[in-house]
């Protein structure tokens, strides 16, 4: 089981879904981090985060030292 950070930036997260959608179901354990502007409701179950306001710059980098596999969309 992989832990994979995924980016999200703000535009169309229609395969960034899909792709979060199959990791999960893969049974890697999957996190958003939403930038600035991201607007996007994640699927049921995945965990999501806003940077900054509910996750700092540095706690990102945190997670992204931690990951095992980071995605930028």
């Amino acid at each position: 089981m992989a832990r994979v950070l995924h980016l999200l930036k703000p535009g169309d997260t229609a395969l960034a879904l899909e792709m979060i959608g199959h990791q999960s179901a893969a049974g890697d354990l999957v996190t958003l981090a939403l930038l600035p502007g991201a607007t996007v409701t994640p699927p049921p179950g995945i965990p999501a985060r806003r940077v900054p306001d509910e996750l700092s710059w540095d706690g990102l980098l945190e997670e992204i030292f931690e990951a095992d596999q980071v995605i930028a969309w």
